[in-house]
């Protein structure tokens, strides 16, 4: 299982008035951990981009446990799924840092397309085919 871990502190705009996060920044949560695991395993948004391709997301899911305040640091847990088909898929666990409580659970698909026409490739890239053998074998 390739994964990669990230930690983030809960910043004073993601909160509500009575200090807890909104629902909707969760999914920004899982977005920094996607970006972090690109960046650590080489596999970026613009690792695509210079390929020509954009990667969208099309489906997320999120599972709320407990709520997350200002202040709190929390761990993404980002776990790329391996899938035979032209999509990404990954799965997701936020843990506040300090408890190492499950806050929340995800997922993530997106697609590959073509980053002018935004056509959808139903094929899987030859760059990331071998991306693939490199990191999972």
């Amino acid at each position: 299982m390739l994964t990669h871990q990230t930690e983030i502190l809960v910043r004073f705009n993601e909160a509500d008035p009575l200090g807890i996060v909104w629902h909707g920044h969760y999914l920004r949560y899982f977005e920094d951990g996607r970006e972090a695991f690109g960046k650590v395993h080489g596999i970026s948004y613009l690792d695509f981009y210079k390929q020509g391709l954009a990667v969208p997301v099309v489906s997320v899911n999120c599972d709320y446990k407990k709520p997350l305040r200002y202040g709190d640091s929390v761990i993404v847990e980002t776990i790329y799924m391996p899938t035979r088909a032209a999509k990404l898929h990954f799965d997701y666990r936020i843990y506040d840092a300090e408890t190492r409580s499950l806050v929340a659970t995800g997922s993530s698909t997106q697609v590959f397309v073509d980053a002018k026409s935004f056509e959808l490739q139903f094929t899987i890239p030859a760059f990331f085919e071998a991306w693939k053998s490199k990191q999972i074998g």
